[in-house]
């Protein structure tokens, strides 16, 4: 399924709206002529027409690319994490003062123990 089949753009929109105020219109226009029920048929198909595009409207307005749910996931954590703090580590960088390197050094002049 392409990404324009998942998402509902506001062209697509539009014509919901066309769709769901024709069939306000028509059911008007039928009632005030006395005409609604004889015309029951041609109103199951319409409202048929209808249903089947808001269920779309429904389903595909609330989808999310993986894009924007990637985006909403960092954007949920870094508001989850916001009052964390950082907690002071004694790690430091290879050779930086303060290790002992030395210390792990073989007294024979060999390197310290290997993984």
């Amino acid at each position: 399924m392409s990404e324009q089949d998942q998402t509902y753009d506001d062209g697509r929109a539009r014509n919901l709206e066309s769709l769901l105020v024709a069939l306000a219109e028509r059911i008007q226009q039928l009632h005030a002529r006395g005409l609604l029920l004889r015309h029951a048929h041609e109103l199951m198909k319409l409202i048929g027409d209808v249903r089947s595009e808001l269920f779309h409207y429904e389903v595909r307005a609330t989808y999310d690319t993986p894009e924007v749910a990637d985006s909403r996931r960092i954007v949920r954590e870094a508001i989850e994490n916001r009052n964390s703090t950082w907690e002071r580590t004694e790690w430091t960088p290879d050779g930086a003062e303060g290790t002992r390197q030395e210390d792990e050094e073989d007294p024979e002049g060999g390197a310290g123990p290997t993984s």
